[in-house]
C-alpha cells in the first residue's frame, strides 16, 4: 500500500476510542486526500466521525513536527534549532547514562497514554526500554481504573454486554456518558432498537448531546450517581422486582444487601441526588418491568472521590433483575478484557533487574515532579500531552520549568507539553505504521500497515525506543525483533481463550478477525471474583477499607442536594470538564476546520447561578479556585441543575490564553484503583 501512489486502501482509526473503526483512506499522487469509513468493518459499516474524516488535515498539518529538534529558548517559550537523529539519540542516551550512574535509573520516568491506541506504539518496544533501564514505572491510571476497579470487585472479569446484542434492549440507559460523541456506533445501535420499540434513558448531570436524545432525561447532582442505584434497589427488593433464582444462584451478599438498601428510600435518596422520588420509583419499576434491560455506563462517573464505588455500585444492578441471563440484557463498562494480549511476550518485566522499583501514578505528575523524593530528572512523554490533559495543569507547568528536569517529547506536533522539552523528536502518524489494534467496546482485532510513506524524518515508537536501545548498549535480542515478530508475540496467548483463531496471517488476509466469542456462553460460570460470584458483598472490599457493601459516599470535594455549600463558602459551584464533539481530550485542538466548528470554550452556567453573579450570556468570564483560574466565555443554559457549571473541552493554550480547564481539577485520586477525580472540582465564577 505505502508504494502504490493511487487507490483506496484500508486502515484503523487509532483515537482513544471504543469504536476503533474501520476506514478507507483514498490516495492520490502518494498523498490521502479523503479519508471514508470502512463499509466492510462488521460493526462501524463505513459510519465515521467528523474528527476522523478530517484526519488528513493532521497528518499533513503545516505545524507538524518533521525533524528532531533541541531546545535554545527558555522552557515553555517553544524556540528550537533542527538537529540530526544522531545527535538526539547521542544527547538522550548520554543524559541517561550520566543520570543512572549519579543518580540511578529510578531518576528517569516515561509519561505517556493512548493518544495513540495501537499496541505496538505504546505497550511494546517503549516498555521493553523502560524495563531494561530499570527507570521508575508509570501507573496509568489517568482514565478508566476507579471504575475497573469497582467492576472487577462486582464482577471480576472485565467483560460485558456485547454491542450487537444491545439491538435486543427494549429499554437502554446510558449512565454519565455522552455516546452521541464519544461512541457513535453503539448510538446507532440504539436508534436500531429504538424503532424496534425500545426507550432510551440517559443519566447525567448535563443534558448533552446523548441527554437531547433520550426518551426520558434524568439530570442529577455530580457524583451522586451511586446514591441513585441504591435506591433503585431499594425499591426493587421492597416491591418484590427482584429475580430471586438468579440472586440465589449467581450472587454473594443478596440477603446482606437486601437489609443494607431499606435505609435508601425515594425520599432520602431524591434529596441527595436532585432526582424527584417519583422519577426513582418509577425507573426502578421501568427497570424491573421492561426486558431484556441494558446499562450503559460512561466514562465520566467514574471521574469522581466516590467514582469506583459508583460503577461498582451500578453493576449490580442487573443481578438484581436477572438480566444478565437475558440476550440484550445486561450492562456494559468495558469490553477491553475480552482482547487481553500477551503482555509479558510484549513488555518484557523480565529485563527489569530491580521488581521493586518506585511507582509513580501520573494523575500526580505535578506533585511528583515538585516534591518528590529522590526526584525525577528525567521525562520522557509520548502519546500524551500532560500539560493539557492532566489534573491541577499549574503543578504540571511548574514541574515542566524546572531547569534540571531532562525533558524529551515525542510526537507529531509543538504541544503545550512539548514547548518544555530540551528534546522534541518527530512522531510518525498511525497510517505510516504497522501496529495491531483492538477495542474495548466490540470485539474485533485489526491490523494497521502503512499506507503513506513516513512523512519528514518522523519515527514510530518501535522505531525509537530500537535506537535508543542500541545507544543504551542494550543487546538483548527483544530490541532486534520486527513489528511481526512482536504481533506474533502478542497474539499468543493461551491463557486468554478469546483471542483463538487470530493470527497475524489472517489480519494480513481480513484486516479484522473477530474474538472467539463462544466462551462468552459461560460468563456467569467463570466469573474471577475470589467466589466465582457477582459479589454485592465484597471482603476484599472490607480487607481493602472500603464499604463491602454498595455505598454512597459523599464527594471530598463537592455538593450534593443534602451538603451544600455553606454561607459564604469561597466556591459554591461545582465544574465538571466532559469532552466536547470535534476533539478527543487534546487530540485535533490545533486543526481548524474542528476547532472553528467548536468556536472558543464555553462555560455553560444555570440562569439563576448567572443571575446571581450578574453575566449574561456571552459574556467574558473567569473561573476559578486555590489551584488556578480558567478564561472562557459564558453560556447560559438550564441543561444542568443550579450550582453545576460545565466546560466541554481541551483546549491548546493560545495567544497567551489561560485555556486550560484542568487548571483547576485536583490530582487527587479517587476512591479506587488510583484514577482521577476531574469532576469532583468547586470553583467560583465572576465576569472578566
Amino acid at each position: 500500500m505505502i508504494h502504490e501512489e493511487n487507490g483506496i486502501f484500508p486502515a484503523v482509526c487509532p483515537l482513544d476510542c471504543p469504536d476503533t473503526c474501520g476506514l478507507l483512506l483514498h490516495k492520490e499522487n502518494g498523498k490521502i486526500v479523503k479519508v471514508t469509513g470502512n463499509p466492510d468493518h462488521p460493526i462501524t459499516q463505513g459510519a465515521i466521525c467528523n474528527k476522523v474524516r478530517n484526519m488528513a488535515e493532521r497528518v499533513y498539518h503545516p505545524e507538524r513536527v518533521l525533524y528532531p529538534m533541541k531546545r535554545i529558548g527558555a522552557k515553555g517559550e517553544g524556540k528550537f534549532e533542527r538537529i540530526t537523529w544522531d545527535e538526539a539519540i547521542a544527547e538522550i542516551a548520554g543524559r541517561f547514562q550520566e543520570l543512572t550512574r549519579e543518580h540511578g535509573p529510578e531518576s528517569i520516568l516515561p509519561y505517556n497514554f493512548y493518544g495513540n491506541m495501537g499496541i505496538l506504539s505504546v505497550e511494546g518496544m517503549d516498555r521493553r526500554f523502560f524495563n531494561r533501564l530499570g527507570a521508575s514505572k508509570l501507573q496509568r491510571a489517568i482514565c478508566t481504573a476507579a471504575g475497573s476497579a469497582g467492576w472487577e470487585y462486582t464482577m471480576g472479569f472485565g467483560g460485558g454486554t456485547s454491542p450487537e446484542e444491545t439491538l435486543k434492549a427494549k429499554l437502554i440507559i446510558v449512565w454519565g456518558g455522552n455516546i452521541v460523541s464519544t461512541n457513535m456506533h453503539q448510538v446507532a445501535l440504539i436508534e436500531k432498537a429504538r424503532k424496534q420499540g425500545a426507550k432510551l434513558v440517559v443519566i447525567d448531570v448535563h443534558r448533552n448531546r446523548t441527554g437531547q436524545r433520550a426518551d426520558w432525561f434524568i439530570p442529577l447532582y455530580p457524583g451522586t450517581d451511586s446514591a441513585l442505584a441504591l435506591g433503585m434497589m431499594h425499591v426493587l427488593f421492597a416491591r418484590g422486582l427482584v429475580n430471586e433464582e438468579f440472586l440465589e444462584r449467581y450472587t454473594l451478599g443478596h440477603e446482606e444487601l437486601r437489609e443494607h438498601v431499606k435505609t435508601y428510600t425515594p425520599l432520602h435518596v431524591s434529596a441527595i441526588t436532585g432526582v424527584p422520588a417519583e422519577d426513582i420509583e418509577a425507573l426502578a419499576i421501568m427497570y424491573a418491568e421492561t426486558s431484556p434491560a441494558y446499562i450503559h455506563m460512561g466514562n465520566g462517573l467514574q471521574h469522581h472521590d466516590n467514582g469506583g464505588m459508583a460503577i461498582r455500585t451500578i453493576s449490580c444492578l442487573p443481578a438484581l433483575t436477572g438480566q444478565w441471563l437475558v440476550p440484550g440484557g445486561g450492562a456494559f463498562k468495558s469490553n477491553g478484557a475480552y482482547a487481553n494480549m500477551n503482555s509479558d511476550a510484549l513488555e518484557r518485566p523480565d529485563l527489569r533487574s530491580d521488581a521493586q522499583v518506585r511507582t509513580i501514578n501520573m494523575n500526580r505528575i505535578g506533585e511528583a515532579l515538585l516534591t518528590l523524593d529522590p526526584p525525577i530528572r528525567s521525562l520522557f512523554v509520548y502519546c500524551s500531552n500532560p500539560a493539557v490533559v492532566a489534573p491541577d495543569t499549574g503543578k504540571v507547568e511548574q514541574g515542566l520549568r524546572r531547569e534540571d528536569l531532562f525533558t524529551v517529547v515525542h510526537d507529531l506536533f509543538l504541544t503545550d507539553t512539548a514547548k518544555y522539552a530540551d528534546i522534541v523528536l518527530p512522531a510518525t502518524s498511525s497510517f505510516e505504521n504497522t501496529d495491531l489494534y483492538v477495542s474495548y467496546w466490540h470485539h474485533y482485532v485489526q491490523l494497521q500497515e502503512p499506507v503513506i510513506p513516513v512523512q519528514g524524518e518522523s519515527k514510530s515508537n518501535v522505531e525509537v525506543f530500537r535506537l535508543l536501545a542500541a545507544a543504551m548498549g542494550f543487546g538483548e535480542e527483544a530490541f532486534q525483533e520486527t513489528e511481526e515478530e512482536m504481533i506474533r508475540q502478542a497474539l499468543n496467548y493461551p491463557d486468554n481463550p478469546y483471542l483463538e483463531g487470530i493470527s497475524l496471517e489472517g489480519l494480513q488476509e481480513n484486516r479484522a478477525m473477530k474474538l472467539n466469542m463462544a466462551h462468552q456462553q459461560r460468563y456467569l460460570d467463570a466469573l474471577t471474583t475470589p467466589s466465582g460470584k457477582i459479589e454485592l458483598y465484597s471482603a476484599r472490599m472490607a480487607d481493602a477499607g472500603l464499604p463491602p457493601l454498595p455505598t454512597y459516599i459523599p464527594l471530598y470535594e463537592g455538593y450534593d442536594g443534602v451538603n451544600r455549600p455553606g454561607e459564604g463558602s469561597p466556591y459554591p459551584l461545582m465544574f465538571v470538564s466532559p469532552p466536547n464533539h470535534s476533539f478527543l481530550n487534546s487530540t485535533f485542538g490545533n486543526v481548524e476546520k474542528l476547532t472553528t466548528l467548536e468556536k472558543s470554550p464555553l462555560l455553560q452556567i444555570h440562569p439563576q447561578d448567572a443571575a446571581a453573579r450578574g453575566i449574561e450570556d456571552g459574556d467574558d468570564v473567569i473561573v476559578w479556585n486555590d489551584r488556578g483560574s480558567y478564561q472562557i466565555k459564558a453560556n447560559i443554559t438550564d441543561k444542568m441543575l443550579p450550582g453545576t457549571v460545565v466546560s466541554q473541552g481541551l483546549w491548546w493554550g493560545r495567544d497567551g490564553q489561560r485555556r486550560r480547564a484542568n487548571a483547576l481539577t485536583p490530582d487527587r485520586l479517587a476512591d479506587m484503583g488510583g484514577g482521577a477525580v476531574f469532576f469532583s472540582t468547586v470553583v467560583d465564577v465572576k465576569r472578566q
